[in-house]
């Protein structure tokens, strides 16, 4: 038997996690004007998750507009987008509803917006819900409510900083139970700063054993900052609302491409792509 056999090596019976691909599609400050293909409207955003689920895309993250293309977390618009998107799809992606604050929402109305649309899955800011300790009863209360409902929940992180308040509310004395999953975000859009794959390290430094965690990267590094999440066994997001560029610096034609990109990638790196049954099993564990 040669050396390079796969049964001549101990850990051959090890399996790769398979990694579940997001796509955040336009997120809340972009528009048209950045990109003719970014979704604005709920049939926009159902057509651009059909596109990327056959692209192999297995959950999306929803941002939803106004009548003037602004962010908002109205209900009725997020319950019109989950339902276009759906009548698309059918039940298997993952769909996920943003709380992004975007200066015009305070952690009350966030909360308020989830308990009205009720999501089966949304993502919520450490640094925007669970921030203020006077508010922390009320926001902690409402996230053990939604993880009891069976809601899955993708904590926001930042920096080190953000994920170490999340592990001291999930500690012995905290207020928060389970194995949450988290979202780091490398770079910064309002900082026009590109992430940076090295960011992961400080980030998987504090990271409790047992949860589960993905990545989104802003700028031109997004694709190197994916590819070395995936390489370390996290999930990855991608999409326009972090970068509208392909990693030679031209413009992707739409999402469904730049999720192409990204399959092409890990299949190239012989790592597997979640399922949305997969993605499912993993994002609603509790």
């Amino acid at each position: 038997m040669d050396a390079t056999t796969p049964a001549t090596w101990p850990d051959a019976t090890r399996v790769i996690a398979p990694v579940p691909i997001g796509v955040a599609p336009n997120g809340a400050r972009r528009t048209q004007r950045d990109h003719p293909a970014l979704p604005m409207t709920a049939a926009e955003l159902a057509e651009c998750a059909a596109a990327c689920e056959a692209a192999g895309a297995s959950w999306f993250h929803v941002h939803v507009r106004d009548d003037a293309g602004a962010h908002t977390l109205d209900a009725a618009r997020y319950r019109e987008a989950f339902a276009a998107i759906r009548e698309r799809v059918g039940t298997g992606m993952v769909l996920q509803m943003t709380t992004e604050a975007v200066g015009r929402y305070s952690p009350q109305e966030q909360i308020a917006a989830v308990e009205a649309v009720q999501p089966e899955a949304v993502s919520v800011a450490v640094r925007e819900l669970l921030a203020d300790d006077a508010l922390l009863p009320r926001a902690c209360a409402f996230l053990e409510a939604q993880r009891e409902a069976g809601t899955a929940v993708q904590f926001i992180v930042y920096d080190p900083a953000d994920l170490q308040r999340l592990v001291a509310l999930h500690g012995p004395q905290g207020r928060l139970h389970g194995a949450p999953e988290v979202l780091f975000v490398l770079g910064s859009y309002a900082q026009r700063r590109a992430g940076d794959p090295r960011e992961l390290l400080a980030m998987l430094a504090v990271l409790p054993p047992g949860w589960g965690w993905s990545v989104c990267a802003f700028g031109p590094t997004e694709f190197a900052c994916l590819t070395a999440a995936a390489a370390l066994g996290g999930g990855v997001r991608i999409g326009f609302e972090n970068n509208v560029h392909l990693p030679d610096g031209s413009p992707a034609t739409d999402n469904a491409m730049q999720v192409s990109r990204m399959a092409q990638t890990l299949d190239a790196l012989g790592i597997p792509r979640a399922s949305w049954r997969q993605a499912r099993e993993r994002f609603f564990r509790r």
